[in-house]
C-alpha cells in the first residue's frame, strides 16, 4: 500500500463497536469526549483478587535474610520469581483466550448522511439503529455482514454536534473490494471525495485508491479477490513501534504478521492482528520517524474485542504495561462484563465477554 508523506509535514497521511441491544451500552455521548455517562462505572470487585489471577503474590521480607549491602536479597528474588510466574502464566493465558476484533467506534455529525454513504458508496448494510433520548445520542451499526461473526462499524451521532476534530493519531480505515476502479467511479457519482485516484501500490502489484466520508474519515480501497472480512483494517499511529509490537502481542495476544520499513517516506507499518490479513480484520500501526506524540483529537473513540474472560484480559493489560480505565466486571442492570484501558499510546480498547456478547445479539 503506497504511503505519501507531504513536504510540509513528517506525519504519514492516512490515505486510506461495541454491540449491545436496546437499552444504553456503549454509544458515545457527547460529555466533553471524556468517558461518557454510559462508560463511567463504579468498581465492581472480583470474587478473586486480580494480583492472584496469574499466580502474582507480595513477596514479605524475611527478617534477617539481608545481604552484605543491607538489600533484602531473598525477599527481592522471591518477588522477582513471583513477577515471573505470573508473567509466564499470562503470556500462556493471552494465547489460548479466544480473541476477535467486534467493532470500531466512532462519531459523526449527521448519522443518516454517512449511512446514505457507507451503504450507496461503500456496499455496507444498516445491520441496526438506535435512539438513546435520556443520553441524547443515536447509534447505528453497519458491515458487510451479522455482527456474531464480522467486524462492523458503530456510528455515534450526539443530538446538535455536527463536526468532530479527527486529529493526527487516528489514520484510516481498509475496505477490500473486488474492483477499486468501479468502486471509485461509484463514489465519485454520488459525490465522494476521492484523494487519491485508482492505481498500483508504489513497488508493488495490489491496486488501491483512497477516499474520504463526509465526516472526512478516511478508508483505503484495496483490490482483493473474495474475502470473509471486507472490512480489513484500521490503522492507528504510534509513538514507538516496538514498544506497541509488545505490547499488542503479549497483553492483546495478536500476531506480528509482518512489518515493513519505508525509509524514503520516513515511516514504518506493523500489521496487527487474530489471523491472516485476507481472512481478518488487522490493526495497522504506523510509526513515522522522530514523531512520537500525537493528536487524537475527539472524532475516533474506540475498538471492541471479546474475550473469554474480563478479569484475566484486565490483569494481563496491566502486567504488560497497559492502563485499564474500567475495572472488570458487569455492566449495571444486565449480566454483560466488560473491560476497558488504553494501550501506551493512549488508543483506547474495550473488552466483552465472549458468550454475554452472543447473548446480547440473541
Amino acid at each position: 500500500m503506497v504511503r505519501i508523506i507531504s513536504m510540509a509535514s513528517s506525519i504519514r497521511p492516512s490515505l486510506s463497536t461495541f454491540r449491545f441491544s436496546s437499552s444504553s451500552r456503549f454509544g458515545l455521548p457527547l460529555s466533553s469526549f471524556t468517558p461518557s455517562r454510559n462508560l463511567v462505572f463504579s468498581p465492581l470487585a472480583s470474587a478473586v483478587p486480580q494480583s492472584q489471577l496469574f499466580g502474582l503474590r507480595a513477596a514479605k521480607p524475611l527478617r534477617g535474610d539481608v545481604n552484605s549491602t543491607g538489600v533484602a536479597s531473598s525477599a527481592g528474588n522471591a518477588a522477582q520469581a513471583s513477577t515471573s510466574a505470573a508473567h509466564e502464566s499470562a503470556l500462556e493465558w493471552v494465547k489460548k483466550d479466544k480473541r476477535r476484533m467486534l467493532h470500531v467506534v466512532y462519531r459523526v455529525g449527521d448519522l443518516d448522511r454517512t449511512i446514505k454513504f457507507y451503504t450507496e458508496c461503500l456496499g455496507m448494510k444498516l445491520l441496526r439503529k438506535r435512539d438513546i433520548p435520556e443520553e441524547k445520542y443515536t447509534n447505528a451499526f453497519l458491515g458487510y455482514g451479522p455482527e456474531d461473526s464480522h467486524f462492523v462499524i458503530e456510528l455515534t451521532y450526539n443530538y446538535g454536534v455536527d463536526k468532530y476534530d479527527i486529529g493526527t493519531g487516528f489514520g484510516h480505515f481498509g475496505i477490500a473490494v473486488d474492483d477499486v476502479a468501479k468502486t471509485v467511479e461509484l463514489i465519485k457519482a454520488k459525490g465522494g471525495k476521492v484523494t487519491r485516484e485508482p492505481g498500483p501500490v508504489k513497488g508493488g502489484n495490489t491496486v488501491i485508491a483512497f477516499i474520504e466520508d463526509p465526516d472526512g474519515y478516511k478508508f483505503e480501497l484495496l483490490e482483493r479477490g473474495p474475502t470473509p472480512e471486507p472490512l480489513c483494517q484500521v490503522m492507528l499511529r504510534v509513538g514507538d513501534l516496538d514498544r506497541s509490537i509488545n505490547f499488542y502481542e503479549k497483553a492483546f495476544g495478536m500476531e506480528l504478521l509482518r512489518k515493513r520499513d519505508n525509509p524514503e517516506y520516513k515511516y514504518t507499518i506493523a500489521m496487527m492482528g487474530y489471523g491472516p490479513e485476507d481472512k481478518n480484520v488487522v490493526l495497522e500501526l504506523t510509526y513515522n520517524y522522530g514523531v512520537t506524540d500525537y493528536d487524537k483529537g475527539n472524532a475516533y473513540a474506540q475498538i471492541a474485542i471479546g474475550t473469554d474472560d474480563v478479569y484475566k484480559t484486565a490483569e494481563a493489560i496491566k502486567l504488560f504495561g497497559g492502563k485499564v480505565t474500567r475495572e472488570p466486571g458487569p455492566l449495571p442492570g444486565i449480566n454483560t462484563k466488560i473491560t476497558a484501558c488504553l494501550d501506551p499510546d493512549g488508543w483506547k480498547t474495550v473488552f466483552v465477554d465472549n458468550v454475554d456478547f452472543l447473548k446480547e445479539l440473541e
